[in-house]
């Protein structure tokens, strides 16, 4: 019984996951309500979530929202990040990023409230390689250093200063997930924290919710985008108060 409710739950954080990034808010949880302890939960919530990510990122390439130039960019600029913000916990707090965090989150929310215009058809930003590989890495460094809000600040970044529509922002995203979350399932794998046959049965269920999201953002386009972001923004914004809180 415990086993299908964690499939369930991996299925909708799927979903929730491939449209606006935020999918741990519901798969740590339960993870940790069914016994698991933190570091093990943390570990293998990454087991869970790299494949679904993998299938996201693959469905939005299928439905050409996502080309191979840019997806090997935010892959390699992730990962590479990650595996630094990673070293970087042995010698900063991850906790005292708080605060700042929740403050960066309720702006993401504010911003996306506000109409904006979006990149014409060929309508190039000045460096737009450059600054989406500097967006890669920055967030695979914060994703592997901290962690919450990754997708969404990714979907954020590309929108505001790369003037992306918000699906192929999500699009985006899922390609810098991917990089970060394999370099940290990596690492969580070596150090022996990844519960395997939790974490590939629940695979199953976020894969298919990852795929499900994928075609919603499609076929939804930004209208779907915004309001899934702005919810999963101002539930990262409680989350992280509520943790500050209670200390």
């Amino acid at each position: 019984m415990v086993v299908l409710v964690l499939v369930a739950v991996a299925f909708v954080a799927g979903v929730v996951d491939a449209i606006g990034g935020g999918g741990g808010l519901l798969t740590v949880p339960a993870l940790l309500a069914a016994g698991l302890p933190t570091h093990l939960a943390l570990g293998t919530n990454k087991g869970c979530s790299t494949w679904g990510t993998a299938a996201a990122t693959a469905t939005f390439a299928r439905a050409r929202r996502l080309d191979g130039k840019r997806g090997l960019l935010g892959f390699f600029g992730g990962a590479l990040g990650a595996v630094l913000g990673a070293r970087a916990q042995l010698a900063f707090s991850p906790s005292a990023l708080r605060p700042v965090v929740l403050v960066l989150l309720a702006i993401a929310a504010v911003t996306l409230l506000v109409p904006r215009r979006t990149r014409k058809s060929g309508e190039v930003v000045a460096h737009r390689t450059m600054w989406m590989a500097v967006i890669a890495f920055a967030l695979g460094a914060y994703d592997g250093f901290f962690g919450p809000g990754t997708g969404t600040f990714v979907i954020v970044a590309h929108a505001t200063f790369l003037g992306a529509s918000l699906s192929d922002a999500t699009a985006d995203a899922k390609a810098v997930n991917l990089g970060s979350n394999v370099a940290s399932l990596a690492t969580f794998a070596l150090r022996g924290t990844v519960i395997w046959t939790i974490a590939l049965t629940m695979a199953a269920g976020n894969i298919a919710g990852n795929v499900v999201g994928a075609r919603l953002a499609v076929r939804g386009g930004d209208r779907v985008v915004r309001r899934v972001v702005i919810a999963v923004a101002l539930a990262l914004v409680a989350k992280l108060a509520w943790d500050l809180w209670r200390g």
